[in-house]
C-alpha cells in the first residue's frame, strides 16, 4: 500500500510516509461536548473511520485518539442556564456522542481521552512553555502564548501575523501583550464552580481549549506523530495555536495534516438556527442508519456533503441495491465467512479500486469499482454461476466494508432489514411470509384485486415485493 493524502499544511497530494514503518498514529479532533451530535459532526468521524480501515485492510498498525473536551466556556454556560452540574451535562452528551458513533458503524478509537483527565500533563506542558520563553503570565490564573516569540506563527495556515484574525480579542482580556495571544490557562469567571477549576503554580483555572489537545496527542502519540486530523474549520485558529505552542514546547508535533470538508444545507455551512432537524436522532427518525452513514461517507472528505432530503433518497437507492445483492446473493450461494472477507487485502481487491483508495481517499472512483462488481454480481445470479456470484457477493462486500458499509457487517446486521438477517428481521419475516401466501392462495384464485390489496398493505408498511421465477421475496425500503 502506498497511500497519499492531501497535507494542509504544505496544501499538496503527497505518500504518507509513517515514522515507524507499519505503523500510523492519527490524532483527530473529537467533539466538545456542549449539546447532540448533529449530522456535520459525523463527518469529519465518519471520515477518519474510512482512512482507519483503509489503512489496517493494507495491515498498518493505526493507533487512532479521539478526545473528548468536557471543560469548556459554553459547557459551563449551557448547564448553568439549564441548572445541571457541568461533569453531568458533558457526560450526557458525550454518551449521546458515543451511541451516535456505533449506530453510524464507527469503530471505537483505540484511546478516547477526556480532557479533565490529563489536567496534571497540562500544566506540566505549559510550565514548560513558560520556561522556554514563548508565554507569559497575565493577572492571576491567566496565562497566554506569545505569538510573536515563535517566528513560524502561522506556519499551517500560511499566514503573516499581521493579516491574522485577533484571535481571543472579543474575551476583552486586558492583560494580554497583543489581542493575538492565546489563552493557555483561564482564570474562573464569577459565578462559574469552583468545580471547575484546578490550582495551578499561577493560580485557579481551567486549560485553554488548544492547550488540551497538545497536551492528549503527546500523552498518547508522543512528540512527534503522522496525522493531525478534523474539521476545515479547526484549522485556525485552533490547529495553527495547537502546532505552535507544541513546536514551541520543542515537540515535532503532526508530520501530516488532514482535513475534511463540512456538510452544507442549501450550499451554507450548517449552522444552528438550523435547530434540532440535523441532529443524529431526528435525521435517524425519516432514513436509516446505513443510508445516512452512505450520504456522509462516500463523498470524497474533501469535499462538502450537501444534505438534503435528495441526498438521502439518492444514498437510499445505492445502498438498496448494494444490501439487496449480498441478499440475493447469499440466498442463492450461501454467507461468505467474515474472516474471508476481512482477508481481502490490497493485493486480492480490483486493483482500480486499490488505486483510488491510496490516491488521496478517492471513494468515487472506489465507488465506481463497486458498481462495476455489482453488476457483475447481478448478471452471475441471473446465470445461476455460483461461482462468480460467491466471488462477487466477497469482491463488494470487501470494498464495502472498507467504506464501513459491508450489510452483513455490524452494526448492519443486527440492524435489520435491507438484506441484513437479524433476530427481528428474521421475526419479521415470519409475519412477512405469512401475508405472501395467502397472496399466492389469492393471485390461484385470480382474485386479483386481493392478491394487490397485499401487495399494496406491505408497501404502506415499507415493505417491498418482488415476483421471480423463483417466487417472490420482500426487502425493507429504504427511508427518505
Amino acid at each position: 500500500m502506498t497511500l497519499s493524502l492531501y497535507d494542509s499544511a504544505s496544501r499538496s497530494v503527497r505518500p504518507l510516509e509513517p515514522l515507524q514503518p507499519g505503523k500510523v498514529g492519527i490524532y483527530l479532533c473529537g467533539a466538545t461536548v456542549q449539546g447532540s451530535p448533529h449530522v456535520g459532526h459525523m463527518r469529519a468521524s465518519i471520515a477518519f473511520d474510512v482512512l482507519t480501515r483503509w489503512l489496517r485492510r493494507g495491515g498498518t498498525e493505526v493507533t487512532l485518539v479521539r478526545n473528548v473536551t468536557d471543560i469548556d466556556d459554553k459547557i459551563l454556560a449551557k448547564s448553568a442556564e439549564a441548572g445541571v452540574p457541568w461533569w453531568a451535562w458533558a457526560y450526557r452528551f458525550e454518551q449521546q456522542f458515543t451511541a451516535a458513533y456505533d449506530v453510524l458503524g464507527v469503530a471505537r478509537p483505540t484511546y478516547e481521552p477526556r480532557a479533565t483527565g490529563h489536567v496534571t500533563e497540562m500544566v506540566e506542558l505549559m510550565e514548560r512553555i513558560l520556561e522556554r520563553g514563548h508565554a507569559y503570565r497575565g493577572e492571576q490564573g491567566n496565562v497566554y502564548f506569545d505569538v510573536r516569540s515563535l517566528p513560524e506563527y502561522g506556519a499551517l495556515t500560511r499566514q503573516a501575523l499581521e493579516h491574522m484574525s485577533m484571535g481571543d480579542a472579543e474575551d476583552g482580556e486586558p492583560d494580554k501583550r497583543d489581542p493575538r495571544d492565546f489563552a493557555l490557562w483561564k482564570a474562573p469567571k464569577a459565578g462559574e464552580p469552583e468545580s471547575a477549576s484546578w490550582p495551578t503554580p499561577y493560580g485557579r483555572g481551567r486549560p485553554g481549549w488548544h492547550l488540551e489537545c497538545s497536551t492528549m496527542a503527546h500523552r498518547y502519540l508522543g512528540e512527534t506523530f503522522d496525522i493531525h486530523g478534523g474539521g476545515i474549520d479547526l484549522r485556525f485558529p485552533h490547529h495553527e495555536n495547537e502546532l505552535a505552542q507544541s513546536r514551541a514546547a520543542g515537540y515535532g508535533f503532526a508530520r501530516h495534516w488532514v482535513h475534511n470538508a463540512w456538510v452544507t444545507v442549501g450550499g451554507e455551512k450548517m449552522s444552528k438556527s438550523l435547530g434540532n432537524s440535523l441532529v443524529v436522532t431526528e435525521v435517524l427518525k425519516r432514513t436509516s442508519a446505513p443510508v445516512l452513514r452512505f450520504a456522509l461517507g462516500t463523498v470524497h472528505y474533501r469535499s462538502t456533503v450537501e444534505f438534503s432530503n435528495v441526498t438521502l433518497s439518492e444514498a437510499a437507492t445505492a445502498w438498496e441495491r448494494f444490501s439487496g445483492f449480498v441478499a440475493r446473493s447469499v440466498e442463492v450461494v450461501g454467507e461468505v465467512p467474515a474472516a474471508e472477507v476481512a482477508a481481502q487485502g490490497p493485493d486480492q481487491l480490483p486493483p482500480a479500486f486499490v488505486e483510488a483508495m491510496d490516491d488521496d481517499l478517492n471513494i468515487s472512483a472506489g465507488l465506481a469499482v463497486v458498481h462495476e462488481q455489482l453488476r457483475a454480481g447481478n448478471t452471475a445470479l441471473a446465470e445461476r454461476d455460483d461461482v462468480a456470484t460467491r466471488a462477487a457477493q466477497l469482491r463488494v462486500r470487501a470494498m464495502l466494508d472498507v467504506l464501513g458499509l459491508d450489510p452483513l457487517a455490524e452494526p448492519w446486521r443486527t440492524a435489520g432489514g435491507n438484506g441484513v438477517r437479524s433476530a427481528e428481521h428474521e421475526a419479521l419475516d415470519v409475519l412477512v411470509s405469512a401475508v405472501l401466501a395467502d397472496r399466492v392462495e389469492a393471485r390461484k384464485a385470480k382474485d386479483w384485486a386481493r392478491a394487490d390489496a397485499l401487495r399494496d398493505k406491505l408497501a404502506e408498511a415499507g415493505i417491498v415485493v418482488e415476483d421471480s421465477a423463483a417466487g417472490a421475496r420482500w426487502q425493507l425500503k429504504g427511508k427518505s
